[in-house]
């Protein structure tokens, strides 16, 4: 008789979001603030503008530019059927903007010594996505 692993495969089922229109637009060259002003619920366009101002060195604005990216993630996981853990695959392109302004809210949230917030979410980031935790932070 065969055992079968009751177990296996018995956590939450990936989450992908729906295409950005946001991104397309990122890719051309358009400006991040335009486009954030365009796609307000984009998290790609929070986390580029987070990007930039983190290489800027401006980490205050980064960081609200990440938490911004972030929340707007956040509700889009929701309405796609997350349910507050399980993964969010890098692979997936469109979960690349969450999992961007996830990283830099760990990057500028280090930055600016808040250290509880920034472990936070290294450990977000890990959990969501090895491959992006690896890629991003």
């Amino acid at each position: 008789m065969e055992h079968k692993d009751l177990l296996a495969g018995a956590g939450p089922a990936p989450t992908h979001l729906p295409v950005d229109p946001a991104t397309e637009l990122l890719a051309g060259g358009t400006d991040p603030a335009e486009v954030a002003a365009r796609y307000p619920s984009s998290s790609a366009a929070w986390a580029a503008l987070a990007e930039r101002a983190f290489g800027q060195g401006d980490v205050v604005a980064a960081y609200a530019y990440a938490r911004t990216g972030y929340h707007r993630g956040l509700d889009q996981l929701r309405r796609a059927g997350w349910r507050g853990n399980g993964p969010v695959p890098w692979e997936h392109e469109p979960n690349q903007g969450f999992l961007r302004s996830l990283a830099m809210l760990a990057r500028s949230a280090d930055a600016i010594n808040e250290e509880e917030e920034a472990v936070r979410c290294q450990l977000f980031l890990a959990d969501s996505s090895a491959t992006a935790a690896a890629e991003l932070l």
